[in-house]
């Protein structure tokens, strides 16, 4: 007999992704019966509200998920690498969202729209892995192109939001734009440069191919997310010193034409995209406007008439909403409306 309620537990709840999903599962009635907050001992003593009640933070250990039917973790990937295991061994289907099991060929990696089927294969492992938060929104667009007119070759660079780094990242952007106008010392210690009125083209660490891990992970998720291994992809990502939302230019070559019009079409017609592309009134996707939705946004559609078949696009989404906790709600709703 199917469930009405079910336990789940927040690996990093009092992070700024551990957050959003908490007000994920809430704004969208979730059916939640036991909430489980769980945290590092910094957060000991804290307590979550959550359906108008405070719910305290207990201290992640190896019995953390006894009862647990769903956890979503929004912590380290070294966390996730201990204590996924840990949770998928007691009971609980895992939802993770780290890079630590997304290459993983027995861990589906899901973007509901784009591959929402891949989530019945939760089975081999009891964990699903939810996408980079710049890979989900770049997936939701090249999606539909892809069915209409065959992708070819992506060519995509990123405006990633100091949000992505976490807390203390966005807290250091504030605290440098201030010491800049009271002519303060300046203090970095999330990102290797000043971040304030800066752009670092420099996201996670760099490898030996001259990529970052952030740029790789864009171009590795992406081909399994659309199933095309030997997709022709590159990335440059770099953070920019706004709070919410990444932006991304995307270039498209495809292998059969598509018109203005028509890409306009499709893409609106793909579930969680809104077309927004009226340059006649400058109306195109805007961070400051998208901050707290949950769709992803395109418009500055346009032919690249550089090549035969091709197309630009400005790619605008809140990271921590669709990039991050909508996507693994998401994919916690289909899995107890389908398969637990």
């Amino acid at each position: 007999m199917k469930k009405k309620q079910y336990n789940v537990a927040v690996v990093g709840a009092t992070g700024v992704v551990g957050q959003a999903m908490l007000e994920t599962l809430e704004s969208r009635s979730f059916p939640v019966g036991e909430l489980r907050p769980l945290a590092s001992e910094r957060s000991l003593g804290k307590s979550i509200p959550f359906q108008r009640k405070e719910c305290p933070v207990a201290i992640l250990d190896e019995k953390s998920f006894a009862g647990i039917d769903i956890a979503l973790f929004s912590a380290a990937g070294t966390i996730s690498e201990r204590f996924v295991p840990i949770a998928a061994q007691a009971g609980a289907v895992v939802i993770d969202n780290t890079s630590a099991f997304r290459m993983n060929p027995e861990v589906p990696l899901v973007v509901p729209e784009v591959n929402g089927e891949e989530i019945a294969h939760y089975t081999q492992r009891g964990i699903i892995a939810n996408p980079n938060c710049s890979t989900i929104q770049m997936v939701m667009v090249l999606k539909p192109l892809h069915e209409a007119a065959t992708l070819k070759r992506v060519v995509v660079a990123t405006y990633q939001s100091t949000s992505g780094a976490g807390q203390r990242a966005i807290q250091e952007l504030a605290d440098q734009v201030q010491a800049l106008f009271s002519q303060q010392k300046m203090v970095k210690e999330k990102f290797p440069h000043q971040i304030a009125f800066n752009c670092l083209p420099h996201i996670d660490v760099f490898l030996d191919n001259g990529y970052t891990k952030e740029e790789m992970k864009m171009i590795l998720e992406a081909r399994r997310i659309l199933g095309l291994p030997d997709l022709a992809i590159t990335a440059t990502c770099v953070r920019v010193p706004v709070f919410h939302c990444h932006s991304e230019a995307v270039n498209v070559e495809l292998e059969k034409p598509l018109s203005v019009p028509q890409a306009r079409e499709v893409l609106a017609k793909m579930p969680g995209v809104i077309v927004e592309d009226n340059t006649e009134k400058n109306e195109y996707p805007l961070g400051v406007e998208v901050a707290g939705k949950d769709e992803v946004y395109v418009g500055r559609i346009r032919a690249d008439e550089s090549v035969s078949h091709g197309l630009d696009l400005w790619v605008v989404a809140d990271n921590l909403r669709k990039g991050a906790a909508l996507n693994a709600v998401q994919i916690a709703e289909i899995l107890i409306e389908k398969y637990i």
